[in-house]
């Protein structure tokens, strides 16, 4: 195996996207750090395998990953940060630990994950990183505000992110996933304390449309971790990459929107001048 043979770094390897992506690599050639919290977990073996413990949410664990990754590897090309979980509650039903937890893995788990590994890309000039947001990164569903505000802030440190590394060589890609048939609307999935007035409201909603859709979802992963390995192929995918057609759709329908309300309130809202 050539030292030049590109080498996957992912987060949340045991299932879903992480296990799909860390598949594809593999197959493509790649040499792949595999981790999760319970790396016994992770079902891939093969001399090009490095499963590794990794708790996004332990600062500790994560450089002891990246420095195993150094050692076995000599490099870091591509970052996928995939661990996450979803949080289901109006925002007036979410316990402080409940919003806690969401933040510590969805954001400053990513953030943490990525500064780790930046001065191996910085050293490289090279490298590509991968966040794995969601069609929540651009729409925020009543019922999911913990959520969207996780990955809505993602998204916005990403933006930034790939301003600040594109200059040493170091892409960003930002997925924006619709519903895939993967583990998140079932045991990623946690639901806080319902408030009897909430029920028949959309936020109420969203919990029967999370359970109903588990392990019926109409997108297949495989065909997420193929598009996503073409995307860091690619030297000219842009920075936000929405997958399946529903997200593609909903982003669409919420761009325009936006759009449109702009335009709409741009006469007055431009009127600011001394």
């Amino acid at each position: 195996m050539s030292d030049s043979t590109p080498v996957w770094f992912i987060t949340g390897s045991n299932t879903g996207f992480g296990d799909a992506i860390a598949r594809a690599a593999l197959a493509s050639g790649a040499r792949v750090v595999a981790t999760a919290r319970r790396p016994e977990t992770i079902q891939l073996s093969d001399d090009n395998i490095l499963a590794l413990h990794l708790d996004v949410t332990d600062p500790e664990s994560i450089e002891a990953a990246v420095a195993a990754a150094i050692e076995r590897f000599g490099r870091i090309d591509v970052l996928v940060n995939n661990a996450g979980h979803g949080l289901v509650g109006a925002l007036e039903e979410l316990s402080e630990k409940q919003i806690d937890d969401v933040l510590a893995v969805n954001l400053r788990g990513v953030m943490r994950v990525t500064r780790a590994v930046l001065p191996t890309m910085r050293a490289q000039r090279s490298g590509t990183i991968v966040q794995l947001s969601s069609v929540g990164g651009v729409i925020a569903n009543p019922g999911h505000a913990i959520y969207a505000t996780s990955k809505f802030a993602l998204e916005g440190m990403s933006e930034a992110l790939a301003g600040e590394v594109g200059p040493l060589g170091i892409r960003v890609l930002i997925v924006e996933p619709g519903p895939f048939r993967t583990e998140f609307a079932g045991r990623s999935m946690s639901f806080a304390d319902p408030i009897e007035d909430y029920a028949t409201t959309p936020a109420g909603a969203l919990r029967a449309r999370f359970r109903d859709q588990n392990g019926v979802q109409p997108n297949d992963p495989e065909r997420a971790a193929a598009l996503i390995l073409e995307a860091v192929a690619d030297p000219n995918t842009p920075l936000r990459i929405p997958l399946g057609p529903e997200a593609i759709d909903r982003i669409r329908t919420k761009l325009t929107g936006q759009l449109a309300d702009l335009e709409a309130w741009a006469p007055r809202g431009a009127d600011t001048r001394f």
